[in-house]
């Protein structure tokens, strides 16, 4: 099999994944899809690393239950080798409880990239950066800043 083909592949895997898994809420794909003993990283607040199917699926779980309507686009995908690279917006009410509030019944809008590393027709290990400060800001579970951008602002 040519390694184009293969990033092929594993481009069309990341896209079911995305479609089954997170916008049809389909948590019984996820063991089709991603590996037993797979690892995630920067899945949580503390960007922590977790392995097998428990914590993904509290993880799956919670988000899907604060935005139930959740639907994610795949902006831009890249493969090499075993590797494959998303960008992604993210859109959904929240209708649930979840993410220390009760639900708020906003639409939330918000960004991720994830590096994903497929074996076997599955995924293996990924590596995620979710804003997940824009999506509690919007929640109103943190506070927003007034003021100048702290990163892109001019300080003395």
């Amino acid at each position: 099999m040519s390694a184009r083909a293969t990033e092929s592949e594993n481009k069309a895997l990341i896209r079911r994944w995305f479609d089954e898994v997170w916008n049809h809420g389909r948590q019984d794909m996820i063991e089709q899809l991603r590996a037993p003993d797979a690892i995630a990283t920067g899945l949580g607040e503390q960007n922590a690393r977790s392995e097998g199917p428990a914590p993904f699926k509290a993880f799956f779980a919670n988000l899907r239950a604060a935005l139930p309507d959740l639907r994610i686009k795949i902006e831009d995908i890249l493969a090499e080798e075993d590797k494959v690279a998303i960008r992604l917006s993210a859109e959904g009410t929240h209708s649930g409880k979840g993410f220390g509030a009760d639900p708020t019944g906003r639409k939330v809008q918000f960004t991720g990239i994830t590096i994903a590393r497929i074996a076997n027709g599955k995924i293996v290990e990924s590596w995620n950066s979710i804003d997940q400060l824009r999506l509690l800001t919007q929640l109103g579970v943190i506070g927003a800043h007034a003021g100048p951008d702290r990163f892109l602002g001019t300080h003395p």
